[in-house]
């Protein structure tokens, strides 16, 4: 079936383009369970939030240990937000996948999300958007990827993704 009929096949049975996430039950690190395992709640597909929603039920899920669960808030962020903003969204969801990666054992594949996120991260500092303080989140990148250079599996502290998580993180 041509890219078009499978697209086309794809937006009638789900009411969009974009394929559906998998429905098979998974663990806190989103990894497939076996059918009929009750697994971690799963954050629906496609929810309509604020950024500021976003950024606060990410943050919540990466501080309850479901960095997976986190990335796929901020990816929905990521493609709901204008096209100025698509970066800072992604750099975000790479780092919750880097996160990820750290807690199931792959080093190399935490480290090198944690670095893709805070580069991409990076253009957006001084602008602070949401008022992230996101000097503070590269600064976190930095020790998160030193942190999975001693050793996996990991689980890394949330980093600082609203701004009063940048302040207690500080006092």
């Amino acid at each position: 079936m041509g890219d078009d009929r499978m697209a086309d096949a794809r937006t009638r049975q789900s009411g969009s383009a974009r394929p559906r996430r998998n429905t098979r039950p998974r663990d806190a690190l989103g990894r497939p369970l076996p059918y009929g395992t009750v697994g971690v709640g799963e954050q629906p597909e496609g929810i309509s939030r604020t950024a500021q929603e976003s950024l606060i039920e990410a943050h919540r899920l990466l501080g309850d240990g479901h960095p997976f669960h986190a990335h796929e808030v901020l990816e929905d962020a990521w493609k709901a937000q204008p096209d100025v903003e698509r970066e800072l969204w992604r750099g975000l969801a790479q780092i919750a996948v880097g996160i990820t990666h750290a807690a199931r054992g792959n080093a190399v594949g935490g480290v090198r999300l944690i670095e893709r996120g805070a580069a991409n991260l990076a253009p957006y500092v001084a602008t602070r958007p949401y008022g992230l303080d996101l000097a503070a989140v590269i600064e976190w990148s930095d020790h998160a990827v030193a942190q999975i250079g001693r050793g996996t599996p990991v689980r890394l502290e949330p980093p600082p993704l609203l701004p009063n998580a940048v302040d207690d993180a500080r006092t």
